[in-house]
């Protein structure tokens, strides 16, 4: 099945391709105040995508997890001159949209807005004030906090929450990316509203600030827009840079019984970080590995030839520092072990042989034939603009996507996952077990 579908793959992007499309041109300078900014000009629909990020995620809790991410949260319950109801009726007023998102590496607020200055400028004042000037209310910070406490609380009965929190600590230890983006519930309870005011005073300048803009806004327009976002933002100073994450000295296996009929296995251990000079055989390699869904050599093998479970996947997350590597499934109590060895030996197998030359072909098909439709969207552009802007990767970083993978080979991808990959050192971990 595995071969008639790369076959399948490899005719249908045959038939579609065509002239080599030309990527978006990112341009790039920064604010009065310091404040890097990346700009995309997309006239297609009247709107504008302005994201925020700050080096203020998880990672910068400093002792008291969750912070990052309840301070991040509060910044629309009130900002200048504006309560919570006033932020959201003038938002609505001028037809705009704000989000907030808070990560293990960074922290952003998202502003969508039709470009008429009309709609627009209203909508970018309010989100100069909510970078600027939340006035953090205690009603607001009160109610957030309780909030994240029941969320907390709901995690626990999630065997998936149970296992990736576990693996986690199991493989940072005393890392920053140790504990949870949301923190934990005796950290939360004794967060105050000085901490989160704290937090903002420090990381939310513009020496510490990354500016995204993707929209049917012009060089000049989009500079007017970088500079009232973030002109209220003290000059400050940027984030400094985060520990490196320590190989595993030796295997771990961790345990948990939960009361389910399924159990969560998660297996992996540090793997790359962003700008990382093995990043593109890592990603081609784990394509094939487990991260293409059927295509992959781990769905074919748990899932087709043995019905051991539904879903099963490998992946590495890059971030700041090496971000997890990790393969994963879910599977019935009684195949838990079955399951588990399956996965070390493909993993083994994958690491010692490497791919052969027909899944490494489809692989780059694949890629490539998809990648179009990987920016296809204002949204998608501006998450990648925010990426490459916060993790200080190469402006052809998109124009370039294509060439760095087909120039992948099959020994760059051996060779790669032979030095980064150790299958005698990974953290195990099952949550399940107990029907």
């Amino acid at each position: 099945m595995i071969t008639r579908l790369r076959t399948l793959l490899l005719a249908l992007t045959a038939l579609t391709a065509g002239p080599a499309v030309a990527q978006p041109e990112i341009q790039q300078w920064q604010t009065d105040n310091g404040a890097d900014v990346l700009y995309v000009h997309a006239p297609e629909l009247p709107m504008v995508d302005l994201q925020v990020t700050f080096a203020a995620g998880s990672a910068r809790d400093g002792g008291k997890p969750g912070l990052a991410a309840l301070t991040n949260g509060l910044l629309e319950a009130g900002a200048g001159e504006r309560g919570e109801e006033a932020i959201a009726d003038d938002l609505a007023a001028s037809g705009a949209e704000l989000s907030t998102s808070a990560e293990r590496d960074r922290a952003s607020v998202h502003l969508r807005s039709l470009a008429d200055p009309e709609r627009l400028d209203p909508a970018l004042a309010i989100l100069a004030d909510v970078l600027a000037r939340p006035t953090f209310p205690e009603e607001a910070f009160e109610r957030e906090r309780r909030r994240a406490l029941v969320g907390l609380r709901q995690a626990k009965q999630d065997p998936g929450e149970v296992a990736d929190r576990a693996f986690h600590r199991a493989l940072y230890g005393d890392h920053p990316y140790a504990h949870p983006t949301s923190g934990t519930e005796e950290s939360v309870e004794g967060l105050a509203r000085t901490d989160v005011a704290t937090f903002h005073d420090r990381y939310y300048v513009a020496a510490n600030a990354d500016v995204a803009i993707v929209g049917d806004v012009d060089r000049e327009r989009a500079a007017e827009l970088a500079e009232a976002a973030v002109a209220e933002l003290p000059d400050g100073e940027a984030a400094p840079p985060l520990p490196e994450v320590a190989d595993l000295e030796e295997a771990e296996q961790v345990a948990k019984d939960f009361p389910s009929a399924q159990t969560h296995l998660l297996i992996g251990q540090p793997g790359m970080r962003r700008g990382d000079p093995d990043y593109w055989p890592l990603l081609v390699g784990n394509h094939i590995l487990g991260g293409s869904g059927f295509g992959s050599r781990i769905m074919e093998a748990v899932r087709e030839e043995r019905g051991l479970a539904y879903s099963a996947y490998s992946h590495f997350r890059p971030l700041g520092r090496r971000g997890p590597f990790i393969i994963g499934l879910q599977t019935a109590n009684a195949n838990a072990e079955e399951a588990e060895e399956l996965a070390r030996e493909l993993l083994a197998d994958f690491v010692e042989e490497g791919p052969s030359e027909d899944e490494l072909e489809a692989a780059k098909a694949n890629l490539v034939g998809s990648f179009p439709l990987r920016i296809n969207t204002n949204s998608d552009l501006l998450g990648y603009l925010a990426m490459i802007g916060f993790y200080d990767l190469p402006t052809d970083y998109l124009d370039r996507f294509t060439d760095r993978v087909e120039a992948v080979t099959v020994e760059d991808i051996r060779d790669a996952f032979r030095r980064r990959v150790d299958p005698d050192r990974l953290v195990t971990v099952t949550v399940g077990g107990d029907e």
